[in-house]
């Protein structure tokens, strides 16, 4: 493993915070003029997700990682394990679901989806699933008659499980923009 001091550290950046791999999503360089210059890091854990905030002066050093970026895809799941086919060498392998909390609201089986995947050690830390998904809606209510030219807003089950709140004249059978990170209805996509 290669050390990197702590003020050449970038977002995006991978290492080892008392030995747990991150990201570093957010970094801020200080130099307070008295004193030496620090910086303050935002850091994502790539085992669990948890975000956590860490301060280390500029010229500490840090323990480098070299993970491992390459494109899968999903195959299926079994109700413990997902599984997953890397693209370019054809291997098969599984993460554990819990690993994955949100796989589950937005990937299809058969639809031979792929995804960015992030491991270190041969272990999977993250699967990049993409900004925006498009899901049809398995099962809404009738929109009441009136209801449809206001804000009013109701809720629909997308198929693979996901239940969000959308303007009252979606129906089912609609295909509906979800963004993956805030689980929102973004609008309506004709087919």
């Amino acid at each position: 493993m290669a050390t990197i001091k702590a003020g050449d550290l970038a977002k995006g950046s991978f290492l080892l915070e008392k030995r747990l791999p991150y990201m570093v999503v957010e970094r801020e360089f200080v130099n307070p003029g008295k004193g030496s210059a620090f910086v303050r890091l935002r850091l994502k854990n790539l085992r669990d997700g948890s975000v956590q905030r860490v301060t280390h002066k500029s010229q500490d050093n840090i323990e480098s990682i070299d993970v491992e970026e390459f494109r899968a895809q999903y195959m299926y799941k079994d109700g413990e394990n997902y599984f997953f086919m890397n693209s370019e060498t054809y291997e098969q392998f599984e993460v554990p679901m819990e690993a994955l909390p949100d796989l589950r609201y937005f990937a299809r089986e058969g639809e031979g989806e792929e995804y960015r995947v992030v491991s270190w050690e041969e272990e999977v830390l993250e699967v990049k699933l993409p900004p925006k998904v498009d899901l049809l809606v398995v099962e809404a209510e009738e929109a009441v008659r009136g209801d449809t030219a206001t804000s009013v807003t109701k809720q629909v089950v997308l198929e693979t499980g996901l239940q969000v709140r959308v303007p009252a004249f979606i129906r089912e059978g609609d295909k509906l923009r979800i963004n993956v990170e805030t689980k929102e209805y973004q609008e309506r996509v004709n087919s």
